[in-house]
């Protein structure tokens, strides 16, 4: 018997991005449905979709950030395997029955993504796969001791693992990004649906660690590209996108970590996730500022 499986994007103001996410979708003999959960946009987003078979609108009146939106999709389906998708991003031909092949392929396998690549030159972007970013891992990364892991790689460890080559397989990893997954149903009942108490980022985060902590596998798959158009959706609202990042980066740290560092260590943790916002934030009014003159 072959498993349905059924795609599930977020949307908020993506503009023809959506119909190009879409469009891609539809030449995947594989996806039987799309549900669209729209957060309460103010473009034309949905207009160019909404007539389109195999497509399905969840209409919201106001935005009730991503992971809330997945769940919302995750009600509307009783598919045995969900594709969450950006509607930034966009299929290459094959990529989405290379990943359902490995996905397949073992029943310990409870999520799986691809590499997202940039437009144009097709580089890897960062977050496609990754390590769990630990306090420790983030001190390490936000104060450059990552370029010692070489010679003490236990100690200076780099959670960005793009940096290094794609390995030549498929292979498990601590975690990869919401931007794309395909999930097995069975895991979702097991694990849980998303943590809403995130409103948009690490929400990815967490529901890799909660997948781990149960013991499903999560396989990151070199040969399976997919086009982001990344900051696409938010380039509009900086400031927004900011400080809904930095919120879930602390949320984050307390959920898993709290009990595993000192005290000191953790208020030292959420002063650096706060003075990292503010430091952001001042770039971004500083060059709009500098854009009105």
């Amino acid at each position: 018997m072959t498993e349905s499986i059924d795609a599930i994007v977020v949307n908020y103001n993506a503009g023809n991005l959506l119909q190009t996410c879409i469009a891609s979708l539809h030449v995947c003999p594989v996806v039987s449905k799309v549900i669209v959960v729209d957060n309460f946009s103010h473009d034309d987003s949905l207009r160019a979709i909404q007539h389109l078979p195999g497509v399905q609108i969840i209409k919201n009146n106001k935005n009730f950030g991503f992971a809330a939106a997945c769940n919302m999709g995750i009600e509307k389906t009783d598919a045995d395997y969900l594709l969450f998708l950006n509607p930034d991003c966009s299929f290459l031909p094959g990529t989405m029955s290379r990943i359902v092949e490995h996905m397949r392929a073992d029943s310990a396998i409870g999520m799986a993504g691809g590499v997202l690549i940039n437009p144009g030159d097709g580089t890897e972007q960062a977050g496609g796969r990754r390590a769990i970013p630990t306090p420790w891992r983030s001190f390490v990364r936000a104060f450059g001791l990552h370029r010692y892991a070489n010679r003490w790689p236990r100690l200076f460890y780099d959670f960005c693992l793009h940096d290094e080559l794609l390995p030549g397989a498929p292979v498990a990893v601590e975690a990869i990004s919401g931007a794309c997954m395909l999930v097995k149903r069975e895991a979702i009942d097991d694990v849980g649906l998303w943590d809403e108490g995130y409103f948009l980022h690490c929400e990815d985060l967490d529901w890799c660690m909660r997948f781990r902590q149960k013991g499903w596998k999560i396989l990151f798959i070199p040969d399976a590209k997919i086009i982001h158009q990344q900051g696409a959706c938010s380039r509009s609202r900086p400031f927004f996108v900011e400080w809904h990042k930095h919120k879930g980066m602390l949320r984050f740290y307390r959920k898993f970590f709290r009990h595993q560092y000192p005290g000191i260590l953790m208020w030292l943790v959420t002063f650096g996730v706060w003075f990292r916002f503010f430091l952001v934030a001042g770039y971004y009014l500083a060059k709009r500022m500098l854009d009105k003159l």
